[in-house]
This record gives structure tokens, sequence and C-alpha cells, in this order.
């Protein structure tokens, strides 16, 4: 499925599939506003009802390149553009060309708007400080576990659980290093929750 259907100005359309069994959702950006359509749900929203915009890295199993922007508006539902689509029943297609020109481009309309709008990057607080008390906590476990493996002279025991931690430090550690709470300009978006080219 294609990012950017044909005859679309650059980043002004973007499509993908959220599950392979559903409809697509197609995003279009106009003079005015935001067309959408997800199914049989569809709607306009005015780029002056904007109130909140978001930005994320949301790995999933089958596609751990995977990046999300979030978007609130008055009277309408919240709005979710992912950069990757279902291709397959085991295959998630990433469109990063296409996603990172639409999300540019829609950027680009809402700072010319006089509505102000707060534009947010990674987890929500809530969610992302607990989380990351427990991903240390985890960590800082199975470090002292290697410990206790190796002061029993259990080699393998150590670097079984040793390439545990590398691998739990690399995956979670880059999610919650990219998905830290904050605030953005819509004129320097968030290099790393963004594809890279």
């Amino acid at each position: 499925m294609s990012g950017n259907p044909a005859g679309a100005g650059e980043g002004a359309a973007y499509t993908y599939r959220p599950s392979l069994m559903g409809s697509a959702s197609e995003f279009r950006l106009t003079d005015e506003g935001i067309e959408w359509t997800a199914g049989r749900r569809a709607g306009r929203i005015a780029f002056r009802e904007v109130r909140r915009v978001r930005m994320s890295f949301r790995p999933v199993s089958m596609q751990t390149q995977r990046y999300l922007t979030e978007l609130w508006a008055d009277g309408a539902p919240k709005l979710e553009i992912v950069s990757s689509s279902w291709k397959s029943m085991v295959e998630q297609e990433r469109q990063d060309q296409s996603y990172s020109a639409f999300v540019a481009q829609l950027h680009r309309r809402l700072m010319h708007e006089a509505t102000p709008v707060r534009f947010e990057q990674g987890s929500n607080q809530l969610l992302y400080w607990p989380g990351l008390i427990v991903f240390v906590g985890v960590a800082l476990g199975l470090a002292l576990l290697v410990v206790r493996a190796l002061q029993y002279g259990s080699m393998s025991g150590a670097a079984f659980i040793g390439g545990f931690l590398v691998l739990l430090l690399w995956q979670g550690g880059g999610f919650f290093r990219r998905n830290r709470p904050g605030l953005y300009r819509p004129d320097a978006l968030p290099a790393e929750l963004m594809p890279r080219a």
C-alpha cells in the first residue's frame, strides 16, 4: 500500500493500514485542515480546531522502528498517524519517507494558525516515570543475578542472564530515551521521533 497516493502534493496525503483485516486510514491536508477516513468513519478537522499534537516512538513485535503522531482537536476523535502499515500476516511495511513528509507538512500548516497548539513529545508522564522506575529495577535485578552467578562460578548462567540484560538495555533503554516526556517546537521536530532517512 502506498503511503502517498498519486496526484497528492509532497506530504499532503498519507495512508496506512492499522491492522491486517481492517480498512486503511487515510489523511489529506487541505487549505483549511485535515480530511480523514478510518474505515466507515470520516471527518474534517480545521487547523484552528487542533489543540494538541504528540509524537512518540512505539515499536511493536513485528516492527521495531515504528513512530506515532497523535492529534487532538475540538469536537473530533483522536487521530493516530503511524509510520508503518500492515502488509501481510507476518509483516509490517515501513513508510518512513511518506510518513516523515506528511508529519512535517502537518506541522508547517499548524505553525501558521493563530490558535495555540501544544506540541508534546514522548510518552504520557503518568506512564513514563513509573515505567522507567520498573525498567531500572529490573535491570539492576538482572545485573545482581549476573554477579551472583559469577560468584558461584556459573559462567553459562552469567552469560545467559548477561545476554538478556544487554538486550533489555538496548531495547528498553532506546524506548525510554526516545520517549522522555517534553515539549517541542513545530519548526524543530524531535529527530529521535522521526524515521531516519
